[in-house]
């Protein structure tokens, strides 16, 4: 990598402030239980406070209010009601057979308190972790899209925090995994900024070296401009990777050994290719249809059968 191209990496990470992640994650979010006997109350804090470490549990378990004065209900973030309950229409109903269902919906209504619950209550976690994979990759593969597309204009689609001078592919990968490694971190209850998270943001700039490298090449190589696509794949299964990485190191202890990082790399290029063709169309729909005629008999290429 250019020693150019290695300081736009580092002024554009500069710019992150993980802040405001840190303050997200100290909140507590006050959630309202409702119930029809003791053991309902039971059921519903056992399920929110489950598998937490007796240090979390004690400082998360306050939040949790049984019966509150329902003429304050706007003292509390969360209302949960207990399925044996009569509930309000639209309302957060826990059921025991249902208990997912009852996690997506909190976290799609109250998606600025996705890090706070993650953090605070354990069955919020994995799923939050994984929409911020998810979210973090269609970024990455967007922008790595728009930038090859002279006529779209990334700053305006959906990246509403990137910013110009910085907005060379790497650069703009590489800050929005660190911004992911942020908010993994708060999300797993693990601290969050430049100095605690010293060796995880090291290996994602470090990996920057090896996404831009090969990006390069499938661009050179794959035929028929389908190098765009290639490229766009290469940004998602970098930054799932890397999410998928960093998740398991907060969770286990310890990361993917070579044959597994080499087995969910393979997976997530697949799906990159996928998601980077559907976002091609909803940007150039006469550029995907003419990729989508080529590449039904163009032959899988060397650079795309060594991907990494």
């Amino acid at each position: 990598m250019s020693v150019l191209a290695l300081t736009r990496i580092r002024k554009a990470v500069g710019t992150l402030n993980p802040t405001p992640i840190r303050e997200m994650a100290e909140y507590l979010p006050r959630i309202a239980l409702y119930a029809a006997s003791t053991s309902g109350y039971e059921r519903l804090e056992n399920f929110l406070l489950r598998d937490l470490s007796p240090r979390r549990r004690a400082e998360s378990a306050p939040a949790l209010i049984r019966n509150p004065n329902e003429r304050e209900p706007r003292a509390y973030d969360v209302v949960i009601y207990d399925e044996d309950v009569p509930a309000p229409r639209q309302a957060f109903v826990y059921r025991l057979d249902h208990e997912h269902q009852l996690v997506e919906k909190i976290l799609s209504t109250h998606q600025h308190l996705g890090v706070a619950l993650a953090k605070h209550f354990l069955p919020f976690r994995q799923l939050f972790v994984e929409r911020v994979i998810a979210k973090t990759c269609r970024e990455n593969t967007l922008f790595s899209l728009a930038t090859a597309l002279p006529d779209v204009i990334p700053s305006i689609i959906e990246l509403p925090w990137a910013v110009a001078e910085f907005a060379s592919d790497t650069a703009f990968l590489t800050m929005n995994q660190v911004h992911m490694a942020f908010l993994i971190a708060a999300a797993s209850d693990r601290e969050v900024g430049y100095a605690r998270q010293k060796s995880e943001i090291a290996t994602v700039i470090g990996s920057a070296f090896g996404w831009r490298a090969l990006a390069r090449q499938l661009v050179g190589k794959v035929p028929f401009g389908g190098g765009l696509l290639a490229k766009a794949a290469v940004a998602y299964a970098g930054t799932r990777v890397l999410g998928l990485s960093l998740d398991r190191l907060y969770r286990i202890g310890y990361t993917y050994t070579r044959e597994e990082r080499d087995r969910v790399y393979g997976d997530a290029y697949s799906q990159g290719k996928r998601v980077a063709a559907r976002l091609l169309h909803s940007l150039r729909p006469d550029l995907a249809t003419k990729l989508s005629g080529q590449s039904s008999h163009a032959p899988v290429t060397a650079a795309e059968s060594q991907i990494y």
